[in-house]
């Protein structure tokens, strides 16, 4: 074993040890760390046994057994548990060495903590990963952001331990300044909230409208698996549909149908409000989770209203056919949404984001990887001040061949009282987007109207703003709090 580590982790959950295991199986020694240091024990002497895994006791003991530059990663909970770990460890470092949060952070927290450790002369990076458990310990993407002056000392490790994709790329890169990594991250996991409702509302209608059994639609994720939705969520689903439970039964029909949260989507709806982007799909994603959590709420309410008697008599096939398209389409719509959010983030923070690089870095490992994430990278390739995914002439045709699937199923869904909040927001923003002329005139002429807000004309120049007197009462004094 080597005398001192290359990296030292502080965190041994499933996501701590399997990156630690990662990080050994590639040549480097890795010096660990965990609060509760019988998880330490248990470690050395389970999984790292005999292998160059150094167990620390104390966050001293972490850092004498680091080679210089020190790099200390924290995989610990997001949130107040970080700052602890910051506050103990920074004391015992050097100008020049790194602390590296991996966890689910907020983007803003890793702004704050990139300035204050600057000032004493350590970097700091905020890395995104993602992936889970078989990611961890096979090959994550990585999101790394911060002191880009300590990227060259973790480069060799991060890029190593990632996942890879063709040509041997790893799919793990420099995002930017401050908080930039941890950004993408959050907003990586608000696209994985959109990808798993559209995946969610497209087995409701197979369940619900088709009458379709778990066996198969098993089968059905199985044929979308070797086509357009090839994906990492697409393949598990078709995993969990096959899966039994011990009376024979389908294990997914026996779970309680609320689902969890972290925050990331609540964060990325958040931020999409702060910068003015329509996030509508992501945000609808959010928000069916919020309603799953009302069950009780939800049993009672169905005793009280009754939806229209399910009624199919179509082709099946034909319909299958039909969600597939709604589902890529939507889920074109998510990345679209996404990928804009990103761009005024840029703008926003100053971050200079290599958007073609961020969708190589989603193509493996992460759980957002599917097929179509190499024409998203092509597609900024081709042009990096693309203003909308939705225009690149790739995804023009590929949403436009969509339509007629998207709109019957989604109408399908309505006409049968079947919930499709995702599906039918995506395809709501697609109209908006796509029209020239909205009822958006009406609206500011009612702002106008209750609280002279002004208005611009379509035969003036933009910029140029007016206010009538619409009731004949009022002066011409106007609101200054127009904003466009």
């Amino acid at each position: 074993m080597a005398d001192k580590a290359d990296i030292g982790l502080v965190g041994l959950a499933v996501m701590g040890e399997n990156l630690v295991l990662n990080m050994e199986s590639r040549g480097f020694t890795v010096a660990v760390h965990n609060r509760s240091t019988d998880k330490v024990d248990n470690f050395i002497e389970g999984r790292a046994k005999g292998k160059n895994i150094i167990g620390c006791h104390t966050v001293e003991d972490l850092v004498a057994n680091l080679k210089t530059p020190r790099k200390v990663m924290l995989m610990v909970k997001a949130g107040p548990v970080v700052d602890i770990f910051i506050d103990k460890i920074a004391p015992l470092l050097d100008k020049g060495d790194i602390i590296i949060d991996g966890g689910n952070t907020h983007f803003p927290d890793t702004d704050r903590r990139f300035a204050s450790l600057k000032e004493k002369g350590i970097h700091f990076i905020g890395s995104g990963v993602s992936g889970g458990e078989e990611g961890a310990l096979t090959g994550p993407s990585i999101m790394p952001g911060g002191a880009v002056e300590a990227w060259e000392s973790v480069k060799p490790i991060f890029q190593a331990i990632a996942a890879k994709v063709e040509n041997d790329e790893p799919c793990c890169d420099w995002i930017g300044d401050g908080g930039s990594g941890h950004f993408v991250k959050m907003v990586h996991n608000g696209i994985e909230y959109g990808d798993m409702q559209l995946i969610c509302e497209a087995y409701s209608i197979m369940k619900n409208v088709l009458g379709m059994s778990a066996d198969e639609m098993q089968e059905t994720f199985a044929q979308w698996e070797n086509g357009k939705l090839s994906s990492y969520l697409n393949e598990i689903t078709r995993d969990i549909m096959g899966y039994k439970d011990e009376d024979g039964s389908a294990l997914v029909e026996n779970i309680l149908d609320t689902a969890g949260q972290k925050g990331t989507g609540k964060w990325t709806g958040i931020t999409a409000l702060d910068l003015g982007v329509p996030l509508t799909l992501i945000g609808e994603a959010v928000f069916a989770r919020c309603v799953s959590s009302q069950k009780e709420e939800r049993v009672e309410a169905s005793k009280h209203f009754k939806g229209p008697k399910i009624n199919f008599t179509g082709d099946k096939q034909e319909m299958l056919d039909a969600i597939c398209d709604a589902l890529y389409a939507s889920k074109i719509i998510s990345y679209a949404q996404g990928y804009a959010l990103m761009k005024e983030a840029g703008k926003e923070y100053n971050w200079r984001l290599n958007f073609g690089a961020i969708a190589l870095m989603w193509r493996g490992g992460c759980i957002i990887r599917s097929s179509f994430l190499g024409k998203i990278k092509e597609a900024f390739d081709n042009n990096p001040n693309l203003s909308n995914l939705l225009i690149d002439p790739y995804f023009q045709k590929e949403v436009d061949d969509c339509q007629v699937g998207w709109r019957k199923v989604v109408a399908l869904a309505i006409n049968n009282g079947i919930a499709v909040p995702a599906i039918s927001s995506a395809i709501s923003y697609f109209d908006g987007y796509r029209t020239e002329r909205l009822p958006a005139n009406l609206l500011q002429a009612q702002r106008d109207y209750f609280g002279a807000h002004t208005y611009e004309r379509i035969d003036k120049p933009r910029g140029e703003f007016f206010h009538t007197n619409w009731t004949g009462r009022g002066g011409d004094t106007t609101s200054n709090s127009y904003n466009v």
